[in-house]
């Protein structure tokens, strides 16, 4: 019988069959010793199931969906992969950064009521040029790392605030470091966060964060959403201009609730004026990076069938 269950969202292993041959199945059974996870709840009860579990290997990175605990009362690994997409997400972060900086959406959305005369002369005062701002970066592990890199490629000011990296690791990175949240907010003209979803993490961005913000800030997250308290704390800034734009591949909710900013965004109110940008949570996808994790984690979950120690242990 096959060792290896993919619970969700995995419907052709092809992929994986590669790798595992026919020790990976999509039905649940007594002999499955692994588990292959994409959004998959994995409680004490649901790991009940399978009386000769080793392991657990999440696809993605995230694993805020994951009982740690039980985990730990089994006595078995949890391991997720977290080095697929960092460039994807690092990409897209760029991307943001220089869509939110040089008003490229902004001008998108107004430019459709220009009229002849004044078309190339409806400029936005506020844009200033790369050098002359700072890029604040909250978290600076492989995928903020990276983003600090292509920020400083493209000419920004750049600084992160990460108290788990060891002091010295900000001149790897060639750019400045500092030793508070508080510090990073009020010398920062663009925000990216980059962090895992913690408890210390989880609504890290509230009123007070935003409220804190230098005027005419602009905002972005490519990690987690809850990491946002809540969305519509940004519509007052947004509308009276104290921030001049945000960024989100991740929301709180996904697909998104009912919210003021989310009812402005999806009427295209000229009230925001294109200043929210939003994806539905695909910074981590390209052809490749997809087959990269599910090679990566096909291979951890071998590594766990042969005995071998697994890569990227969580728990």
């Amino acid at each position: 019988m096959a060792k290896v269950l993919i619970t969700d969202y995995i419907n052709d292993h092809n992929v994986e069959s590669e790798i595992l041959g026919d020790d990976v199945t999509l039905k649940v059974s007594e002999e499955v010793e692994v588990l292959l996870v994409w959004h998959e709840k994995i409680t004490e009860e649901f790991l009940n199931q399978f009386p000769n579990i080793k392991g657990v290997v999440r696809y993605g990175v995230g694993f805020d969906a994951i009982d740690l605990d039980a985990i730990k009362r089994k006595g078995i690994f949890f391991c997720n992969t977290p080095d697929y997409g960092t460039d994807e997400v690092s990409d897209t972060a760029i991307g943001m950064l220089l869509n939110l900086t040089r008003g490229i959406h902004v001008y998108d959305f107004q430019c459709k009521d220009y009229n002849d005369d004044s078309w190339q002369e409806n400029i936005i005062p506020s844009l200033r040029r790369s050098s002359d701002m700072v890029l604040g970066v909250i978290g600076a592990g492989r995928i903020g790392g990276s983003l600090i890199r292509k920020a400083l490629a493209v000419g920004f000011n750049v600084i992160f605030y990460d108290p788990y990296k060891d002091r010295g690791y900000e001149k790897m990175l060639n750019c400045g470091r500092v030793d508070s949240l508080n510090d990073l907010i009020n010398n920062s003209d663009i925000i990216s966060v980059n962090t895992p979803l913690t408890s210390e993490t989880r609504g890290l961005v509230d009123k007070n964060f935003i409220h804190s913000m230098k005027t005419g800030a602009y905002f972005m997250n490519t990690s987690r959403g809850e990491i946002v308290k809540d969305l519509d704390d940004f519509v007052l800034p947004l509308l009276n201009n104290s921030i001049s734009g945000v960024a989100f591949d991740v929301l709180p909710d996904e697909p998104p609730k009912k919210s003021r900013l989310i009812s402005l965004w999806r009427s295209n109110d000229k009230s925001i004026s294109g200043k929210v940008i939003i994806n539905p949570h695909t910074s981590y996808y390209s052809s490749q990076s997809f087959k990269e994790m599910r090679v990566k984690a096909s291979l951890n979950a071998k590594r766990i069938l042969e005995g071998k120690t697994p890569y990227n242990i969580i728990r």
